[in-house]
């Protein structure tokens, strides 16, 4: 299955780097100059699904082949395992969190119920599912805060839906993030805020927060060394020019 049958299939990393190596033989080869490399190179990191991979490389040979051809992928199964490994169905680690003038948190590697029942009073809960296990493909949070707030956290590609009530009080739902991935699970936030807030936003874990920062790093110090490369190469052209 190529790209142009799945645009809205979520790109993964290594997706983004297949991309990233194209531009770089194109930068070597001369097809690019330095500020387009970078532009594209930005948009290559940026890019969530195919169909916004597709354009970045469309006019440029795939991996530097003299024939022009653009960049197809197929559909990798690899998140659908790992989501698939992760509802393991049985018997939740926890169903429930309470806090009055205190706090709570659920967070690591454990399993969220189908139905998850939390109150908090004068007091804060965390809920963190970005390394949890799931005991069905959707599982409902309810949240009660008063005066309080609560704090659910997920990874991205899950699906999230907020159905809860606020008076005087509200329910913050997460930010865009694009179609689910394809087997994820379905995260269902409701309950009832009074005079306090329940929020929902998308985060990444902490080690792979690390290893797209590390990432990001070597992409800088590719970029620079193509960068040198690309002046040694024009300093050599002039001498011999003259």
């Amino acid at each position: 299955m190529t790209d142009d049958a799945v645009p809205d299939l979520r790109a993964s990393d290594a997706d983004r780097e297949r991309v990233a190596e194209v531009l770089r033989d194109a930068l070597a080869e001369g097809r690019l100059d330095m500020g387009e490399f970078e532009e594209r190179l930005e948009a290559t990191y940026q890019a969530r699904t195919y169909g916004e991979l597709t354009p970045i490389t469309r006019d440029l040979p795939a991996g530097g082949a003299a024939a022009p051809a653009p960049v197809s992928f197929s559909k990798a199964p690899v998140e659908q395992g790992g989501w698939a490994a992760r509802i393991v169905g049985g018997e939740a680690s926890s169903t429930g969190g309470f806090a009055v003038l205190s706090g709570f948190e659920r967070r690591g590697r454990w399993t969220v119920p189908k139905r998850f029942n939390c109150f908090a009073f004068m007091g804060g809960g965390e809920i963190d599912l970005r390394e949890a296990n799931f005991a069905d493909r959707e599982v409902e949070i309810n949240c009660v805060a008063v005066m309080g707030g609560v704090q659910v956290i997920v990874p991205p590609g899950v699906e999230v839906v907020v159905r809860g009530i606020g008076v005087m009080g509200g329910f913050e739902h997460p930010r865009d993030d694009g179609p689910p991935d394809p087997g994820a699970p379905r995260v269902v936030v409701g309950g009832f805020a009074f005079w306090g807030g329940v929020g929902v936003e998308r985060k990444v874990t902490r080690a792979e927060r690390q290893r797209l920062r590390e990432q990001r790093r070597q992409e800088r110090l590719e970029r620079r060394e193509a960068r040198h490369e690309l002046q040694r190469e024009r300093r050599e052209e002039r001498r011999r020019d003259r």
